[in-house]
């Protein structure tokens, strides 16, 4: 049985307006104007403290109540996706090639609403900074936040982020301690042959087949040379070579991801991807230009915020509904480099499997990064008593 803050209707529409106002108004990293614009002005109204800039489209809002001195970070992402949506109902997006298709949407809509109860009932003593972050698909907005004084002008304590998660119901929580979202990394592996005829092969340098042997031989990385209890994925997602079926190609280009859970794994891999790229072009007469780019690092729970966060999520919807040691994920987030400044915790809240949905929408599954993808509007109301009740219980625990 769940014990929610009771919001009033007016409000709860009102966020559900907002929510709904965002996802047809989608703006991708660094473009987040509007939406930077709609949540100020929201929290202004309410006499919430605005500092802006961070970031480029950052926005936060400031509470403070009491003489309290200490401070708690809540977070939320605010940009969309560069995709095409598939729904047809009356919030879908209204800016071709552009969707909310992983929920930042309703990630924004329940911190502003909890920001704004906050500012109202100030049953707290100390400071509560709310964090809009732009760009945290692939662009690195927290970087960026971090980099433009983000904790010099909001020393917080802590750190908490949460994020939308189909694979668990409506009403649920999950959680793990350590790692639980993977390094995002990417390669690019450019071959250098000497192309000729097909028919006459003996006269080339062939990249092609040097790159069908670099393929293979990277994934005995995975198999081969870390150690079987270390996870890791190593995914050629791209080869690109030739332009006609009589001519071998003068280069072959490979590109693709790495993930892991810890940078000693993931020094190793990239070891081992240049070194077998450089000496098996060298059997084959070929030359090689390998690159790799380290984007997100591993996003990694901190003990002691993680069963802070277990306590306030059980004390809402009770034990039974809150994963503790919930299943790791190869995707990544940029929340990572807030926690490796601030000790913190990441959650995930449940979306449900799609049933929400209104009449109307894409034939898709409600995934993440799908363009039948629709938030919850149902959870609104959870995910708003959880960031209240975290801050007010991080916040009082020093009285």
């Amino acid at each position: 049985m769940t014990q929610l803050i009771d919001f009033s209707p007016a409000f709860l529409s009102e966020i559900q307006d907002i929510r709904r106002d965002i996802h047809a108004h989608p703006e991708v990293a660094y473009e987040e104007q509007r939406t930077a614009d709609l949540i100020a002005a929201r929290m202004e109204k309410n006499g919430i403290t605005v500092l802006r800039g961070l970031g480029g489209t950052g926005v936060i809002g400031k509470i403070e109540n009491g003489t309290g001195k200490r401070r708690i970070g809540l977070r939320a992402d605010i940009d969309a996706l560069p995709m095409q949506e598939l729904n047809r109902f009356g919030h879908a997006s209204r800016h071709p090639g552009k969707m909310h298709a992983c929920g930042h949407d309703g990630h924004a809509a329940m911190l502003l609403g909890a920001a704004i109860h906050l500012a109202k009932t100030r049953q707290f003593d100390g400071t509560v900074y709310a964090i809009f972050q732009p760009a945290e698909e692939s662009y690195g907005g927290a970087v960026r936040m971090i980099k433009d004084g983000l904790f010099d002008q909001c020393p917080v304590d802590a750190i908490f982020g949460m994020h939308n998660w189909p694979d668990y119901a409506a009403g649920e929580f999950a959680v793990r301690t350590g790692p639980m979202m993977a390094s995002s990394n990417t390669f690019t592996l450019t071959i250098r042959g000497r192309g000729g005829h097909g028919g006459q092969p003996n006269h080339t340098i062939d990249p092609v087949m040097t790159a069908v042997q670099i393929a293979q031989a990277w994934q005995t990385i995975i198999t081969r040379n870390k150690a079987p209890v270390d996870t890791a994925a190593l995914s050629i997602t791209q080869i690109h070579t030739g332009s006609a079926f009589n001519v071998v190609p003068d280069e072959a280009m490979m590109a693709g991801t790495v993930r892991t859970f810890t940078t000693p794994v993931l020094d190793l891999i990239e070891h081992r991807m240049r070194e077998i790229a450089e000496h098996t072009a060298a059997a084959f007469n070929c030359h090689v230009e390998f690159d790799f780019q380290r984007n997100y690092p591993p996003l990694v729970n901190h003990p002691s915020e993680t069963a802070f966060a277990i306590e306030v999520m059980e004390s809402l919807v009770g034990q039974q509904n809150v994963v503790r040691d919930a299943l790791p994920t190869m995707t990544a987030e940029d929340f990572s480099f807030m926690l490796e400044e601030k000790p913190g915790c990441y959650v995930f809240i449940g979306n449900g499997d799609g049933e929400h949905r209104e009449a109307n929408h894409g034939d898709g599954p409600c995934r993440l990064h799908n363009p039948s993808f629709d938030f919850n509007d149902r959870i609104l109301p959870l995910g708003m008593s959880y960031w209240v009740r975290l801050a007010e219980k991080f916040l009082n625990a020093s009285r």
